[in-house]
């Protein structure tokens, strides 16, 4: 079986690229600012542009995401979301829109739950697969026999650090895409995380992936362009969380609209 006719989220990727285009997809938090909300500003992404969907699960300690992120996770922790709802978010937006869903999530709730469990409960849903921030390849060999029994991606992070032989073993483990981030701080000016990322693409792709997507702090349609250059992909997070926190479900349509705008390579 080939890679595309088995995973969702490459068949996505390759639709956007075979339309002229990058893919755009889309973070959201589980839960904020409900989990009805959460369902309609994921149908609402879907429905003005995103190719993709990344689901966040809410958790204690992030280590990686912003304040705005922080804030929305943690609202929907004190409104008691729990881990088990992520698939009625994931199961309201595949049954309404085309869109590949995957669920992004530090590793820890996946244990709890029991990775094949939760693999199972994922794939009933019609998700595509996971994002693991936290989890490397070495370390992962229960989540590769789990994703390779329900047919879900394995969407691993490489970054401007990555050596040469951590992005082979990274790139060879995923499956749907690799999540290319770039480590520059918010100071840095764009151009200079720009070419960080697009320094990563290029390693991922000499390291033999087929399809890269950037998440870089992305939150105009000017950096949708620039990335949407080199990249196979766009991936928007904080400005939706922000859109969806001051205007609801129809503010994420808004701006996914204006942000699609900036998909199609020239």
């Amino acid at each position: 079986m080939s890679v595309s006719t088995l995973s969702k989220s490459a068949a996505a990727i390759d639709r956007a690229r075979a339309d002229g285009r990058a893919a755009l997809i889309g973070y959201l938090p589980a839960g904020f600012p409900s989990v009805q909300e959460t369902i309609d500003a994921g149908i609402a992404l879907a429905r003005n542009g995103a190719d993709l969907i990344e689901i966040g699960i809410p958790y204690s300690d992030p280590v990686m995401d912003g304040s705005v992120i922080q804030a929305a996770t943690g609202q929907a922790l004190e409104n008691g979301f729990h881990v088990r709802e992520v698939f009625d978010v994931v199961a309201g937006i595949t049954a309404a829109t085309d869109a590949a869903v995957l669920v992004m999530t530090y590793w820890n709730p996946v244990m709890r739950m029991g990775v094949d469990e939760f693999s199972r409960r994922l794939a009933e849903a019609g998700g595509a697969g996971l994002i693991t921030p936290d989890l490397i390849p070495d370390e992962a060999a229960e989540w590769m026999a789990a994703s390779d029994k329900y047919g879900l991606d394995r969407v691993f992070l490489v970054a401007p650090s990555s050596t040469p032989e951590r992005m082979k073993a990274t790139v060879e483990a995923s499956r749907g895409f690799v999540y290319a981030v770039s480590i520059m701080g918010v100071t840095g000016t764009r151009n200079q995380v720009s070419d960080a990322a697009e320094g990563v693409v290029t390693a991922a792709r000499q390291a033999g992936a087929e399809r890269v997507c950037v998440g870089l702090g992305v939150s105009t349609a000017g950096h949708v362009r620039e990335i949407g250059a080199y990249a196979d992909g766009v991936i928007v997070g904080t400005a939706l969380v922000a859109a969806l926190r001051d205007g609801g479900p129809d503010a994420v349509g808004t701006l996914t609209s204006e942000l699609s705008t900036g998909t199609r390579k020239s």
